[in-house]
Order: C-alpha cells, then structure tokens, then sequence
C-alpha cells in the first residue's frame, strides 16, 4: 500500500529487552523465543547442538542454526539484576526495560523483577500472551509497570490452532488460553495499562483470523499487524493485502534510529487505528560486516536492539542478534568492549541522519 507523503517521527533507541524466564504454556510455530532454545526441550542435548522443534511442541526457529551455546534460566530479583540493569542504562544511555520470555506472567517474581527495573530508573513494559496476567498484573502496575503489548493469535480455538502446534487442537485447551487472554486485557483496562495487541500475519492464508482479531480487539486496544521474520516477503504482502481489504490509510510513520525496527500507522474507515510494524535493513557497521547472514535473503531481524539473558550458571549475557547468539557476551564483557561504542555511534549517526531527512 503506498506511504508516501506521511508525517515521518524519529526517535532513538533507548530500550532494553530482557528475557526473563523460558517457560511459556503456548507452541507458536514461528516462535524465535528471544534467540535462546527452548530449555525444557534441550537440557540433555549437547552445547550448540541444540533441537529447533522438540517433545514440548514449543519452536525456537534459530536455535538449531544461530550458534547459542547455553540454555536460558530464569531472572533472578535480586540485587544483582539491579546492578546490571544500571550497568547497561549507564554504558547504553538506556530508559526503558521490555520484559519478554517464554512468557513473563508466569515468572513467580515478576513484579519484584519489574520494581527492581522501575529503582532503576526504567520505564517498563512487557510482551505478553496474557497466560497469567488476571493474577499479576495488578502488583505488576503498582511495581512500575505502565505498557503491555499482547501477543494475539486467535478469537476461536480453531484460529489459535492455526499457528500452533498440533497439541491445540485440543478445543478446551485452546478455549482456556484464550479466555485467560481475554482476562489479562480487561485488568489492563481496570487498571490504566497501556495496553496493544500485536498479530503477526504469516501470509494471506492467515487473513480471515486477522480480519476477525481486528473486529474483535481493535475498540478497546491498539492493533499492531507484524510480519513473520521467516515467511520474508509472503508475509509483509499479506499484511499490505488485509490493510487494503480493510480500506486502511496510511497517515504516519515512526522510525527508531539505531535499530531495525519501524511501523506505519493507518486509520480504518470508522476512525480507529492499527500499525504495521516491519523490519528496517539496519546493520551494525563493524559486527555485521562478513557475516553469513549480512544480505537481503538470510538476514530476517537486521540490528533489533540489545538483549539481556541470564544462564544457568547464573551469568548475565548481552546479545544483539537471535540469528548470531554466538555474538552473546557477559554483561562485564560487553561494557568494555567496542561493541557497546559502535551501538551508540550507530544510534546517533542514524538518528541525524532521519533528522536531517524528514526537515529535508
């Protein structure tokens, strides 16, 4: 769909996503599960021999290939996760923390982990499938936490079975999950959290469930539409299909310099708003200059942003690629290390550029 001719806002990347536990009830087959494999799937498997697809039906559709060579374990709140988060908002020039999984609500600290992010100066939003949010939410507001982005992937069992593994099939399963959905989104109503729904389309097969999501969520929620990173093109189109269908038109676009990410705002026809959020062609300049994935085919994410993981043997890693978790560091490590200085310089040297773009 054309986009020419909008309003253009930049703003720099300040965020900070951290992985805070791998456990997570749902199998979405397009899951990249933050980079890191699957543990449950993967702790009797070999260091960086790792499954894509294991007995638990969940995905984690780099592991097998990206070169990760520990399993993830859960955040612990403590004073330490304190530590390093001031770390990385010092070395980074950070503001806020997005917790991610697996799924973060059934982390049994997550509102300790969310006020130790808040201490610090963050502000904090998560992504979630709303598994447990009735029950947390409520200590997870009051910790700090002001934004959640719902992973949203079907109204009806049968559509929820249409992106995940064969174990949904199973109706009351699937009808329990969804309903738990719907209960996490009321008590972020109840409360005044921010709150958005994110769909990802992964080709027009999909648009159906898509056309009814957005009936169904779009009043009380802002929609995103995100392509699949592994259905490349046939998923961007048949997010640009749908738009269309619904008579969608473009009327701004958000760019966030210093990493790939960037998304297209368009109004309905009865006023309301959804956004297509996709995937900018940024590289780091020095870290991904030669590597394998570097050209327009293999490279699904580009520069996303910086990462934190904990592993098992209770170190903290910084990562910035799930298609290169070899590039993954301690936290001390990355500090010093001239990948922190090349993050920022590409921050600020995108950000001028946008600038002078748009006034231009």
């Amino acid at each position: 769909m054309p986009t020419l001719d909008i309003p253009t806002h930049v703003q720099r990347d300040r965020t900070l996503r951290v992985k805070i536990i791998d456990v997570c009830g749902l199998t979405c087959t397009f899951c990249h599960n933050e980079g890191t494999p699957v543990a449950v799937d993967n702790r009797s498997q070999v260091l960086s021999n790792f499954v894509t697809l294991g007995k638990s039906g969940r995905a984690s559709i780099y592991a097998a290939t990206n070169g990760a060579d520990f399993l993830p374990a859960p955040m612990a709140a403590d004073a330490e996760f304190g530590t390093v988060l001031g770390q990385l908002r010092d070395g980074l020039s950070l503001d806020e923390v997005h917790l991610t999984g697996g799924e973060p609500t059934l982390h049994p600290a997550v509102a300790k982990l969310t006020r130790i992010a808040a201490v610090q100066g963050f502000e904090i939003g998560m992504t979630s499938n709303g598994e447990r949010g009735a029950a947390v939410l409520e200590a997870c507001a009051e910790a700090g936490l002001t934004r959640v982005n719902f992973s949203i992937f079907g109204t009806t069992p049968d559509e929820l079975a249409q992106v995940q593994h064969d174990r949904y099939r199973n109706a009351g399963l699937a009808t329990k999950k969804i309903e738990a959905l719907q209960a996490s989104i009321a008590m972020c109503v109840w409360l005044g959290i921010k709150a958005s729904a994110n769909i990802v389309v992964l080709d027009h097969s999909h648009a159906e469930r898509v056309h009814r999501l957005l009936d169904e969520y779009a009043p009380e929620l802002s929609v995103r539409l995100l392509n699949s990173l592994d259905h490349g093109a046939e998923s961007v189109d048949a997010i640009h299909r749908i738009l269309a269908e619904r008579g969608a038109v473009a009327e701004a676009r958000y760019v966030t310099a210093g990493v790939s990410e960037t998304r297209t705002s368009y109004r309905l026809p009865d006023g309301r708003r959804v956004q297509f959020k996709q995937i900018r062609p940024v590289r780091l300049p020095d870290t991904c200059t030669g590597c394998r994935f570097n050209n327009g085919r293999d490279c699904h994410e580009g520069f996303y942003g910086v990462r934190l993981y904990r592993d098992r043997a209770g170190r903290y890693l910084v990562g910035v690629c799930i298609q290169r978790m070899d590039l993954c560091m301690p936290v001390e490590r990355f500090l010093d290390s001239p990948l922190r200085g090349e993050i920022l310089r590409l921050r600020e040297l995108e950000y001028n550029q946008l600038v002078a773009r748009v006034a231009g």
